[in-house]
């Protein structure tokens, strides 16, 4: 389990080592005490009055050990947190890292909850392992090991008697550690559906209220949530026996050493000072043992986070190099490419060419695989078979980061970080200036709300940029894209929230940004893309026509369908009737 995590230790690993010898000294010094009592005791056993004198002495002796215990305890365990709170920090970067690395829809598949959960409260617990089990176990192992065997070299027959009750400790940690294995898996997937479960439920709240789904929503969060109580407690009820069986055991060294080595005595089999000698040495034994096995129980559940973590960072990463883009322009190119989602094949075979420079639109009807198409595009996902190349150069063989720096994708929902409306934008080209940045914001007609806001462009957007409607979240993306002026551009519906006092507006601004640029645009409204260089007609993933749209509609049925169906949507009203 150890070696699971020592990668990510780097440069602390000596920090672990200070500590787990510093506790090491500080077990020393609290179990001095027991021989510190053992020198007053002797002389009564002798039938001799201790000297007040010398006892006082002992007893001065016991204060220093117990105060230099804390001190050194203390002291390791500092030692110890640094080692491991630079340790999750690592871990925590690297499993981002991975992920980052990984096909979008993998990461999607964990779900909100489960990752949250991994990335906080699994890697948390870490801490147990590398501030507190390894450090403070070793000291509390080696000390009383070190007793034990000092025990035998003084009477070995009461040294067995100290010992008997170990084994059946030990096999009641056994036993409730192999209950708890049985249930673990159970109780932490209850755990993640539990997570993934709130999540959805507060961020869903809107429409749960709009739609009077109260009831089926909490419903649903309450049978999870006592889902994962049940599994608790079962797992709990399966394993409180046998914990208080070994914490009642463990503690009672002198159980049989007592009453037996007493009967040994009075036979002559042993001596009064080396019982007494043998009980010190079990009662300074016994805590920090106790101490020691408490961490056993913890060690199959960080197993059992560090096996998940693990499998977070195995998955397939994306396909791609450390090479810079390389390519000769800026035309793509799609060669039989076929996608699927979760075993269901979406895209099949589909073979499409934008030449530098041009405005391709894909269109048709909801599920037809326009959106899939353009995220493959920017490298979302990695094809099931087929190539996509970008000036010749396939997404493949060059890096995500240097694929980005040559697209700009817009999709309909725009994500916006809980920070400033200037910081959002600014996403685009880190290093713009403010000027850059305000006119970027002017060209995809921020202005308008903008002077609405307390703060203007340097109002907080607050979490996902809920403050701001869906149009409003748009023009922000698309004032981003704007900055970043990649030669590449990818409108996923990006109008789609535009009221229509501003949808002219933003037309305008978006004509701008695409002039002499290569553009992949998907609409549902088609009049917004008749002047397309090209039409790519979709239909159940397959590419079922291409041209422009007057060729179109002499040559493909779908198309037809689809602009009969947006004309007779423009002159759609809603009418009301008047009974009299």
């Amino acid at each position: 389990m150890f070696q699971k995590v020592k990668p990510y230790m780097q440069g602390y690993m000596h920090y672990t080592r200070k500590a787990a010898f510093c506790m090491v000294l500080g077990i020393i010094a609290s179990v001095l005490p027991f021989f510190f009592v053992y020198q007053i005791i002797r002389p009564i056993v002798n039938g001799i009055m201790p000297e007040i004198p010398r006892a006082a002495f002992w007893c001065f002796l016991s204060l220093l050990c117990m105060i230099l215990y804390a001190v050194l305890y203390v002291r390791g365990l500092e030692y110890s947190h640094i080692s491991a709170y630079h340790t999750l920090k690592n871990i925590r970067a690297a499993l981002q890292k991975k992920l980052e690395q990984q096909p979008l829809g993998t990461i999607q598949a964990y779900g909100n909850g489960r990752l949250k959960k991994v990335f906080t409260d699994d890697i948390e617990m870490i801490e147990l392992l590398l501030a507190h089990a390894i450090p403070e176990g070793i000291a509390n192992l080696c000390v009383p090991a070190v007793i034990i065997i000092a025990m035998f070299f003084v009477d070995w027959k009461l040294a067995l008697l100290s010992l008997c009750g170990l084994p059946l400790g030990m096999l009641a940690m056994g036993m409730m550690m192999k209950a708890g294995l049985d249930k673990m898996d159970a109780y932490y997937k209850a755990g993640a559906v539990m997570n993934n479960t709130i999540i959805e439920y507060i961020n869903g709240m809107e429409v749960v209220k709009v739609f009077n789904r109260d009831g089926e929503s909490y419903e649903r969060l309450v049978k999870d949530v006592d889902n994962y109580r049940d599994f608790t407690l079962d797992w709990y009820k399966v394993c409180w026996p046998w914990m208080a069986l070994y914490l009642s055991i463990l503690p009672c060294i002198a159980l049989f050493t007592l009453p037996i080595g007493g009967y040994l005595v009075l036979r002559g089999f042993s001596t009064l000072q080396d019982l007494v000698l043998i009980l010190c040495m079990s009662f300074s034994v016994g805590a920090p043992l106790l101490k020691a096995m408490s961490f056993a129980g913890k060690f199959p559940q960080l197993s059992y986070k560090i096996d998940e973590l693990e499998r977070l960072m195995d998955h397939a990463p994306l396909q791609q190099t450390a090479d810079a883009f390389s390519g000769t322009d800026h035309s793509i190119r799609y060669e039989h490419v076929s996608f699927s989602y979760e075993e269901s094949e979406v895209l099949h075979d589909i073979s499409l060419n934008i030449g530098e420079g041009q405005m391709v639109a894909l269109v048709g009807e909801s599920g037809s695989g326009k959106s899939t198409l353009a995220r493959l595009l920017v490298h979302f996902y990695d094809l099931d078979s087929g190539k996509i190349s970008l000036g010749g150069q396939a997404l493949t063989q060059m890096s995500v980061e240097a694929l980005n720096n040559e697209i700009s994708y817009v999709a309909q929902e725009q994500f916006l970080f809980n920070m400033s409306l200037y910081d959002n934008i600014l996403i685009g080209k880190p290093d713009a200036t403010r000027e850059e940045v305000l006119q970027a914001a002017t060209r995809a007609q921020c202005d308008e709300f903008l002077t609405r806001l307390p703060k203007g462009i340097d109002t907080m957007a607050r979490d996902s940029g809920k403050m701001l409607s869906g149009g409003e979240r748009q023009r922000i993306a698309l004032a981003r894209a704007l900055l970043k002026n990649a030669p590449v551009i990818v409108l996923d519906e990006a109008t789609a929230f535009i009221d229509p006092e501003n949808e002219e507006k933003m037309n305008a601004a978006i004509a701008e940004v695409i002039r002499d640029k290569t553009v992949l645009v998907i609409a549902h409204r088609l009049h917004t893309i008749t002047g397309a260089d090209k039409i790519c007609v979709l239909k159940e993933g397959r590419l079922e026509g291409e041209g422009t749209h007057e060729e179109l509609l002499k040559t493909s049925v779908e198309y037809q369908k689809l602009w009969s169906a947006a004309l007779k949507a423009a002159d759609w009203t809603i009418r009301k009737e008047v009974r009299v």
